[in-house]
């Protein structure tokens, strides 16, 4: 029996395009600490291909950690969260919600690093949700609100609170509200 926050390969392989561009915004934070580490790159180039049919779910729920770990190589705030932004991408293939992880781990780490700037975050946000085209929000919305199931990524663990939290609630609210002629890009 499918979980409700299951979303079908097809609808996961749409949700992978977008959490991989969310994570690649930032993949400089980490790559200005750890250049030769190319874990949160390649994770992200593996999710474009998932994406594109090029590889299977299987494969990748296997290497589905790698580049979360790669957050462990770096000390900046900002370089951890953008690890963690294509970790989550990478995580897609495995559970469409982890997009919705990336997402708010991409903001976060835009957020860290220009702290000066309090807008930052709202902006990374607000590009996210532009660069969502029809199919994307389509296939998001058929995600349970997060926290309403107590189950998977986006029940009542670490993406439910705080900054995560609040991201994560933004995005479904804009994309719960839409139009569908507002959708196309």
């Amino acid at each position: 029996m499918p979980s409700p926050q299951s979303l079908s390969e097809a609808d996961r392989r749409l949700v992978a395009t977008w959490a991989a561009d969310c994570a690649e915004r930032v993949l400089g934070l980490f790559e200005m600490e750890a250049p030769t580490h190319g874990r949160p790159r390649d994770a992200i180039a593996r999710t474009r291909a998932f994406a594109q049919g090029e590889l299977d779910t299987a494969g990748e729920i296997r290497r589905r950690f790698v580049a979360g770990r790669a957050a462990q190589a770096v000390n900046s705030p900002s370089a951890v969260a953008a690890a963690r932004a294509a970790g989550q991408a990478s995580g897609v293939a495995h559970m469409d919600a982890h997009a919705l992880g990336a997402a708010p781990h991409a903001a976060k780490a835009a957020g860290l690093a220009a702290a000066d700037q309090p807008t930052t975050v709202s902006e990374e946000i607000s590009w996210q949700l532009e660069h969502m085209n029809a199919g994307v929000r389509a296939a998001l919305r058929q995600l349970p609100p997060l926290g309403e199931n107590s189950v998977g990524s986006l029940g009542s663990g670490l993406l439910a609170w705080g900054i995560f939290g609040s991201i994560i609630r933004r995005i479904q609210a804009v994309i719960g509200s839409s139009s569908p002629e507002k959708d196309v890009r």
